[in-house]
């Protein structure tokens, strides 16, 4: 990888040395550092000017594709990894450069800029995950500029940046039907006056869903999205610009899915189909935003901004969990994992055999999140003779909780594949109990550029108190006649260094190395992960082709494992110690349009590939089926060695089509190493999209889609319990009129 590496950097530098310099100097002038209030980067401008590793996805972009799915966008981005779920990304897990990526627990996930994973220090894996389809741009963080965006330094941030209020008045309305009676509708208004403005959004997403029950129920979804916005400019008259932004965002959804999946034989004779026993799975959310948010603009380089910030989310995944016969309790993963030793229990489980009372256990996973806090950030720049500086200081105050109240119900099922319910379980009776954390945050970054160079050190300090209190199965009402608890506190130091230099306008080298930080949990004395991170780079540009090359290696001395039932653990959430991990790769990243000199066509083309290398370097025992008995040597499950994506499009200003191509390397399922066995083992597969939109008028286009052009059948992921398809072929219409 390091030969690689220094032979593209040695041959782009050869190339753009040998050719004129006419361009400007785009870096000159960078007062787009003080950004907006939502945004990290605020352009692709800003994105390629870093001196770590960034990635701006635009509104052109996200729009090119009609993509609802947050797995099929980020998918573009080098560096992210992400394995599927349920085909429609209601519940993405993402990894970014190699970090664990069960339910995307280990990356700073937010939503202008506010932490939106449900709780994010005491319980972050993100069963909530915003609409991507009203989200009007996507900012991804690797690297070593990552220190303002914690708590997970690691692998890095996403920020969805959701729809501003506009300069003018405009409104837009949007609706989409196709495959498996899937139906979008999307509408949005706003205006901005001289001292004030406003935006509302509605969204809504619904399917019957591409996988069949016996008794032909619904498989799909339902979300609905709301989003207000009102904008009041403070004192117009004063020298000192202030405004008040308010945010008021609900979601709800419901969906029909499970954690059921297939066995092995039953995949490969039908992928999409469902077993009997999951015909009552279902999951219930609703998730409330409230954002106030102050800004101060003292000059024209001097801006204050604070946030205040409440988010609610309530869910209910009512699923099946276990499965008894003959008095043998099981977990669905454990019989599928080996459904001759287990024959009976997998009979039930398909619903082909009469069972007893309380044969299928479903369990009420009933949780209520908090997240609220308040953060302000200060940026202040200036320029001194052929120098730039920026110096960004801020601090953060949050708490947030996961209250856990959940019950197990038990049901009968026949050969017919009918169930019954045979005994109702108590509320509280399955788990009782709450999790809490209370974070202080702040940190300082400094930008200097001068000549050639620029350097941006940078500190990030975290103290965070994590507790649990433990009501105790029997006690429902929380009396705390039976209460335990234990709390585990962390301080740490995060440093960050990253450097950027412009041999000139058409090339520039980037590096930089920072520390690497994961919350523990909330065991008394655990440590937190933390680990070394380096990266080095290239960005260029060689008549019309762009592009970036970034090599990275992180150093963990000392990952952690969450016990996740997503993953085939228990669900306790409990982390475990797993040691010492490197995780070494390369990023490519590659632009040029093939019709660029002419006026009427163009034909833009990229390309990205992502390479991921992973090796535990001790061994040790986990409960969670996602990594289990590790041996040193071991490479770490879901993260494919080798993956990349390519699009090509042709554009007129009346119409546009775009085909959309990506490969996903072979990954295995459980730690190990050398040849995957095929009972631990996802296979590599190559999916294709195309869409395409036709303008009728200014205001009026139709547009078209088709997601797996060729009809590809593949699975995905055996958590958290058995093998899932992707998405089969489906095609997708609508139409847009917008004012």
């Amino acid at each position: 990888m390091r030969k690689i590496l220094f032979l593209l950097l040695l041959a782009a530098s050869q190339i753009v040395t040998a050719q004129k310099n006419t361009s400007l100097d785009s870096i000159q002038k960078l007062d787009e550092v003080i950004i907006s209030t939502n945004q990290i980067f605020g352009s692709k401008y800003v994105a390629k000017n870093r001196t770590g590793s960034a990635y701006f996805i635009s509104k052109k972009e996200l729009q090119k594709m009609g993509y609802a799915d947050a797995n099929r966008i980020l998918r573009n981005v080098p560096g992210v990894n992400i394995y599927e779920e349920d085909g429609f990304g209601l519940r993405p897990n993402i990894s970014l450069r190699g970090t664990s990526p069960e339910r995307s627990s280990k990356i700073s996930l937010m939503e202008d800029g506010i932490l939106i994973a449900p709780a994010p220090y005491s319980a972050p894996a993100a069963y909530y995950f915003p609409t991507i389809a009203r989200m009007q741009s996507v900012e991804v963080l690797k690297g070593s500029s990552q220190v303002q965006f914690g708590p997970f330094t690691t692998g890095g941030a996403i920020n969805m940046i959701s729809t501003t209020i506009p300069k003018s008045f405009s409104a837009t309305v949007k609706a989409r039907y196709g495959s498996f009676n899937s139906a979008q509708f999307h509408t949005k208004i706003g205006d901005s006056k001289k001292n004030f403005g406003y935006m509302v959004e509605y969204s809504n997403f619904n399917s019957n869903g591409f996988k069949d029950l016996l008794n032909g129920a619904n498989t799909g979804f339902d979300k609905n999205d709301v989003v207000i916005k009102f904008r009041l400019n403070l004192f117009p008259e004063a020298k000192t610009k202030q405004s008040l932004l308010a945010k008021f965002q609900y979601a709800d959804e419901v969906s029909n899915e499970t954690y059921l999946g297939l066995s092995e034989n039953d995949f490969n004779s039908n992928p999409f189909n469902r077993y009997a026993s999951s015909a009552n799975d279902k999951m219930t959310n609703d998730h409330l935003q409230l954002m106030l948010t102050h800004t101060v603009n003292f000059s024209k380089n001097i801006q204050l901004t604070t946030v205040g910030y409440y988010n609610d989310f309530y869910r209910n995944w009512y699923k099946l969990n276990n499965v008894v016969s003959e008095g043998n309790r099981l977990g669905i993963a454990t019989v599928l994992e080996d459904t001759n030793t287990y024959s009976n229990h997998f009979a039930i489980m398909r619903g082909i055999l009469n069972s007893d009372d309380d044969a299928l256990l479903i369990k009420a996973n009933n949780r209520n999140y908090l997240s609220q806090g308040i953060q302000t950030k200060l940026d202040y720049h200036w320029y001194g003779r052929n120098t730039f500086h920026d110096i960004e200081i801020g601090a953060r105050y949050h708490y947030d909780e996961e209250d856990r109240f959940q019950w197990v119900d038990g049901y009968s099922i026949n050969s017919s594949g009918q169930l019954s319910l045979t005994s109702n379980g108590v509320p509280g009776s399955d788990a009782n109990r709450i999790s809490s954390a209370r974070a202080f945050a702040s940190y300082a970054t400094y930008r200097l550029k001068s000549g050639k160079w620029t350097l941006t050190p940078g500190f990030r300090y975290e103290n965070i108190l994590l507790k649990r209190e433990n009501f105790g199965t029997n006690d429902p009402n929380r009396t705390g006649n039976d209460l335990s608890t234990r709390e585990n506190n962390v301080a740490v130091f995060i440093p960050g260094l990253g450097t950027n230099y412009q041999l000139n306008n058409n090339l520039s080298f980037f590096g930089g190395i920072h520390k690497g930080f994961s919350p523990p949990g909330n065991q008394e004395g655990q440590k937190p992960e933390e680990s070394i991170n380096y990266e080095l780079g290239s960005r260029f540009n060689f008549s019309g082709l762009q592009g970036e090359v970034v090599g990275f290696y992180n150093d963990y001395s000392n990952l952690l494992g969450s016990d996740l039932a997503a993953s085939g653990g228990t669900g306790s959430l409990d982390q475990f110690n797993a040691g010492e991990v490197t995780v070494n790769g390369l990023e490519i990243l590659l632009n040029y349009d093939l019709l660029r000199k002419n006026n009427r066509f163009s034909l833009p083309i990229s390309f990205g590939y992502t390479y991921t290398n992973t090796q535990f370097e001790n061994s040790f025992g986990s409960d969670d089926d996602l990594w289990g008995v590790v041996t040193a040597g071991d490479e770490m499950p879901y993260i494919p060695k080798n993956q990349f994506n390519t699009s090509i499009s042709l554009e007129h200003s009346k119409f546009q089509l775009n085909l959309n191509a990506r490969y996903t390397g072979e990954f295995r399922t459980v730690a190990g190493t050398g040849n995957i066995i095929e009972s631990e083992k996802i296979d590599s597969n190559f999916i294709v999209d195309f869409s395409g939109v036709y303008n009728i008028s200014k205001n009026l286009n139709v547009t078209g889609s088709i997601i797996n052009l060729f009809d590809a059948t593949y699975a995905v992921s055996r958590a958290p319990a058995g093998l899932r398809p992707g998405h089969p072929f489906g095609v997708y219409a609508g139409i847009q009129y917008q004012f």
